[in-house]
């Protein structure tokens, strides 16, 4: 993965099939592959395959102005928020269609809270998660009983939200200078060697064709107020508000949702997902994927920056299984190269998983808050 392409900010680089079992609702089990490498400062690219036989698409992210990154593409925050309201849309239509329930609209909106403590320069930063909040808008002739028995079927589906509900174990596995290395802290990788993304891509990866429906866009919108630098360290908390409002763009599974970080200065990101077999655009489960994968090389690059650790050319491959109703651990092999002492560069896997929100999130049992509106009514 080279040279990355910064015009497109998402692309379907491989012809796929949508694992019916898990996008139908039945059971069934797929596993999600992200590769992804840093690409310099915060810009980061990752290439995320739907199950074993699925499409793959590529995404780009970075960090906003705060975190001195360019502002080109989605936070990772961003496409993390994104990913749980398309996987949980996806879970009520296939409920509401189940029932026989006809849905007018669907819009959702999910909140999301982080908050840091410590010091990246010391490597005593630890990241935390709120529960994620959500608020589910359905307009429907159905009676209200039969629209909150639709809405409690589909979060008990969706793997999205189980990730959140159900406290996981995340496993690494850390390969250092081309050789694998003892994980020092946390659970280690029971997985085999896997390939270095570096020596997988050896040209950048390329859009299979045009496409009508943009998965990824940066929007004119920014929140009001002038950015500020995020400071290194911290002796309260450094907290952090992200928002999406997504909606149902029609009866087949296309949805779009905005997201943004609640911080001055920051750009608003719009992004297009389809839950069908179409396969016109990425799934929640992707954007999820993504996110997670980002986020963790969001904090090893500041890590990096804040301890002057001679570490370079960092990239990652990440297994995020699903199955409906249920979720389980990500596995991540971590690529690093440099002439950091080994000791350092394997201490760096085990203190970024501990600031990654995202990985925070996880390792917790976090509940979703959730609310309904039916035809403009609040339910209990």
């Amino acid at each position: 993965m080279f040279d990355a392409d910064t015009r497109q900010l998402a692309f379907k680089l491989r012809h796929g099939m949508r694992p019916s079992a898990l996008f139908d609702g039945r059971p069934g089990a797929e596993i999600f592959k992200v590769e992804a490498r840093h690409v310099g400062g915060h810009l980061r690219e990752a290439v995320v395959g739907e199950g074993a036989g699925g499409s793959a698409w590529r995404f780009l992210s970075d960090e906003g102005l705060h975190l001195k990154g360019t502002d080109l593409a989605p936070f990772p925050f961003g496409y993390f928020n994104a990913g749980l309201q398309s996987d949980l849309m996806r879970c009520l239509r296939n409920a509401a269609v189940a029932r026989a329930v006809a849905l007018d609209s669907l819009e959702l909106t999910l909140d999301n809270e982080y908050w840091l403590t410590g010091s990246f320069a010391l490597g005593t930063g630890r990241g935390f998660a709120a529960p994620t909040r959500i608020e589910i808008r359905i307009g429907s002739a159905a009676p209200a009983d039969t629209v909150a028995d639709v809405v409690k079927a589909a979060v008990a589906a969706s793997p999205a939200l189980a990730l959140l509900r159900m406290p996981l174990t995340n496993t690494f596995a850390l390969y250092i200078n081309g050789r694998r290395r003892r994980v020092a802290a946390g659970a280690a990788s029971p997985a085999a060697d896997v390939a270095d993304p570096f020596l997988k891509y050896a040209a950048a990866p390329q859009a299979v064709e045009p496409v009508s429906i943009v998965p990824v866009e940066k929007c004119a919108m920014r929140e009001a107020g002038e950015i500020t630098i995020a400071p290194a360290a911290t002796t309260t908390r450094i907290t952090r508000k992200v928002t999406g409002r997504g909606r149902l763009l029609d009866a087949s599974g296309l949805c779009e949702i905005e997201t943004w970080l609640q911080l001055p200065g920051m750009s608003h990101f719009l992004f297009r997902t389809d839950e069908s077999a179409e396969d016109r655009a990425p799934s929640g489960l992707a954007l999820v994927s993504a996110g997670l994968a980002f986020c963790y090389m969001t904090q090893l690059a500041r890590y990096v920056e804040g301890m002057q650790l001679g570490v370079d050319s960092i990239r990652l491959v990440q297994f995020s299984p699903f199955a409906n109703g249920t979720a389980a651990g990500f596995d991540t092999h971590l690529f690093l190269n440099g002439d950091a002492p080994e000791s350092a560069q394997s201490n760096l896997l085990s203190i970024a998983a501990r600031t990654c929100y995202l990985h925070a999130t996880m390792g917790d049992a976090l509940t979703p808050l959730i609310s309904l509106r039916h035809n403009g009514i609040a339910l209990d």
